[in-house]
């Protein structure tokens, strides 16, 4: 909802989409990352910054996906509420992370911040026209969409582990994507991390205290977990 209003702003009525022989004589200085990382790099020219505070929607399920998301600070989690009532995470989505991808024209999940979260916004038709222009910007668009289907595939076969070697996993991706080493700082609710596995929140709690009462992990705090033994916690994971 915030965002279908935000959008309407100056930063996109304004907006020329760069072509590889227009680029301004001020942005010397960007050659750098410009070079390494085109796609990022045009979202920036081409996307607003938005602000959402904790727990706040950024786009709700079935609304057009007409915008392509890339989550500048704080942390972001998609999910579905089920016939039931249950709800159904179906990714969290930490600093430098694209989220939004969709196939058809409507979204299939909801998105909102886990945290107070700064959001790069950026309309889905001006990036795709850029794709069709630079072929560079069309390969990392591709590389993406295929990231994001992996991760769909590895999300399935999760979902048929037992709890011990789902829990594992969880941990082994979230320190891999936060690059801290053997900290891992988790910006998400033990019930995020249920709903993400498709586990009881009771269930999440007793694995983390079997994992460490066999010194795989450590627990100081519910948000910080070490892993003492990452061989251990590979093994669990498959």
């Amino acid at each position: 909802m915030l965002t279908q209003t935000a959008i309407r702003t100056d930063a996109f009525r304004r907006f020329v989409p760069p072509t590889r022989n227009s680029a301004p004589a001020a942005s010397h200085a960007l050659a750098g990352p410009r070079e390494r990382e085109p796609l990022a790099h045009s979202m920036h020219l081409m996307g607003a910054i938005m602000s959402y505070p904790r727990n706040a929607e950024i786009f709700g399920e079935n609304e057009p996906a007409d915008y392509l998301y890339k989550v500048i600070s704080g942390s972001v989690r998609t999910y579905k509420i089920l016939n039931d009532g249950r709800r159904q995470i179906g990714g969290f989505y930490l600093s430098g992370d694209i989220f939004g991808l969709q196939f058809g024209e409507e979204h299939s999940f909801s998105a909102e911040a886990i945290t107070d979260a700064k959001v790069l916004v950026i309309k889905r038709s001006a990036l795709t026209a850029l794709a069709g222009r630079n072929a560079v910007i069309a390969r990392e668009l591709f590389a993406l969409t295929g990231r994001e289907l992996r991760r769909v595939q590895d999300r399935i076969l999760l979902l048929v582990k037992s709890a011990q070697e789902r829990v594992a996993s969880f941990l082994l991706e979230m320190a891999d994507r936060a690059s801290t080493g053997n900290v891992v700082e988790l910006p998400m609710s033990r019930q995020d991390i249920a709903d993400y596995l498709g586990l009881t929140i009771e269930t999440v709690s007793r694995t983390l205290t079997c994992l460490e009462s066999t010194a795989a992990i450590e627990v100081p705090t519910s948000r910080r977990i070490v892993l003492r033994n990452r061989s251990a916690l590979n093994r669990l994971n498959g």
